[in-house]
């Protein structure tokens, strides 16, 4: 149920921070939470029980485990309230920060409103892939049945992902947990909905274990696509399987990467007697290999928080290799650099190691990484907007007449490297209305393995056609383009272009 009620809770300790699990399969929030699949999920003390977090590439899997909540009574108005701040900056901002909840007497009907202000909400509605669901029983943490909501809460609905240049990727979350029997209505923490001060931090796992006959041999993955399985050498692109942790197809590389390293190869290093290593690069076309030089930070976990650390190279162009038994953010990370700046085309790579001194080499298996840099955005335009035969100006009146009269459009959603993954043309209009004119995206318009470059003043084809508007009102038109780009956990890289009218009709 969600509501403006107030409720004053007990004062409870400061808990620094929840730290999720890596997910190794997805979970159904319709199962068990006593479910095997629930083992090992990150842990937050609360008052009146336990939080519970998992997640993967795509989704937060959450439990409120409300122990103190041993009344078997669904539909008497027990609820929760589950609060996240979009852009991470403990302050309440408008149209962006989200609060899930109940639909009133709905137990397993998840809603999802947007913030306004302290204490002030949108609308309900449904969330596009969220779900809830609500159990009664035991759990890992009391043998006495208790109420139990557990989640399904997608990363983009929350503004959510892996990969951060803030250290390890976190968002700050706060919750209501109400009873009617026992009674008790308590926020975590106190007043969590009028100020994202104190909000608690919740840091997300982004270490998968893919399978190690999928890594390369030093360069284990770039972000987490594993390079021996999904990188073609020939052209430096990525391909990873249908429901992979992250899932791109021919794609280029861009933005800033993390190449992380093969952790059974570079331990056995290690005890081999590397403590030094290089990364070398050759542009395109060339054959010569110079060091690479970067400085990132990384961040070591010290059992409470993670504390960062700077890595640079030294006057060898070297690294220190880090100790694979402490944990970090980014786990057997050996470089993160950025890629704008470098030349579009196919870039390689390769790594060599030496014991302390800096000088003596350690041998290692050969291995070249080669990737294609692709950091241009793809281009769009709206060519020409044509009513009745005649181009129609921008901000033009346009009376639409009956029948079959309407609007035609040449658009251009266009990569010249051949890396487009997707472009649409559509229209805004009214009080949040929208529709979509036309799209293609690169799986279904090319062969698998194909460049896809796109589209250049083409001619929208739309049924009817010419296309009519829904209403009389302003419109904005808008091509959108993304890129086939990844960083190594997403697709990155994106452009669009609008034109506005007014449609009589």
């Amino acid at each position: 149920m969600l509501t403006s009620e107030v409720t004053i809770p007990p004062i409870l300790p400061i808990v620094l921070a929840l730290r999720s699990t890596w997910a190794e399969t997805p979970l159904d929030p319709s199962v068990s939470i006593m479910d095997a699949s629930w083992q090992g999920a990150g842990e937050y003390k609360f008052d009146r029980g336990w939080v519970f977090a998992k997640n993967d590439s795509k989704f937060l899997y959450m439990a409120l485990d409300v122990v103190a909540d041993t009344g078997n009574d669904f539909g008497t108005g027990d609820y929760y309230w589950l609060t996240f701040d979009t852009d991470e900056n403990r302050g309440i901002s408008a149209n962006k920060d989200v609060n899930y909840g109940l639909y009133p007497g709905s137990p397993n009907k998840m809603g999802l409103q947007k913030y306004l202000g302290p204490g002030t909400w949108t609308g309900l509605s449904l969330p596009p892939e969220s779900k809830s669901r609500v159990e009664f029983g035991p759990s890992p943490k009391a043998s006495t049945p208790h109420r139990i909501w557990k989640f399904k809460i997608s990363l983009t609905e929350i503004n959510a992902s892996l990969f951060s240049l803030l250290g390890a990727p976190f968002t700050y979350f706060g919750f209501r947990v109400s009873s009617t029997s026992p009674a008790f209505t308590d926020d975590y923490p106190t007043n969590f909905y009028m100020d994202f001060s104190k909000l608690p931090k919740l840091y997300f796992a982004t270490k998968p274990a893919p399978n190690p006959a999928l890594l390369g041999t030093i360069i284990g993955t770039v972000g987490l696509i594993p390079t021996s399985a999904s990188v073609l050498a020939a052209n430096g692109k990525a391909t990873t399987a249908s429901g992979y942790y992250v899932e791109v197809h021919n794609a280029a590389f861009g933005g800033v990467l993390n190449f992380i390293g093969n952790r059974v190869n570079i331990t056995a290093l290690i005890a081999a007697g590397a403590n030094k290593y290089r990364i070398l690069h050759a542009d395109p076309g060339s054959a010569v290999f110079n060091p690479l030089i970067s400085a990132w930070t990384n961040y070591q976990w010290n059992g409470s928080t993670y504390v960062p650390l700077a890595f640079t190279a030294d006057v060898n162009h070297e690294y220190t290799l880090l100790n694979p038994a402490l944990e970090y953010s980014i786990d057997d990370l050996l470089i993160q650099f950025s890629t704008y700046g470098l030349d579009t085309g196919l870039h390689k790579f390769k790594v060599e190691f030496f014991k302390a001194d800096g000088i003596t080499p350690v041998p290692s298996a050969p291995q070249v990484l080669s990737l294609y840099i692709d950091n241009n955005v793809p281009e769009v335009n709206i060519n020409s907007i044509v009513h009745g035969g005649v181009e129609v100006s921008t901000c033009a009146i346009e009376k639409i007449g009956p029948g079959t009269d309407g609007i035609g459009f040449h658009v251009t959603a266009h990569d010249p490297e051949g890396n487009l993954a997707s472009w649409s043309f559509g229209a805004t209009y009214g009080d949040n209305q929208s529709t979509t004119i036309y799209s293609q995206n690169y799986d279904t318009a090319v062969p698998p393995g194909t460049d896809w470059g796109g589209v250049q003043n083409f001619a929208v084809p739309t049924t009817p056609n010419p296309w009519r508007p829904p209403v009389q009102c302003a419109y904005s038109f808008i091509v959108s383009a993304w890129a086939r780009t990844t960083n190594g956990y997403s697709y990155i890289g994106y452009s669009s272009y609008h034109r506005n009218l007014t449609l009589l009709v």
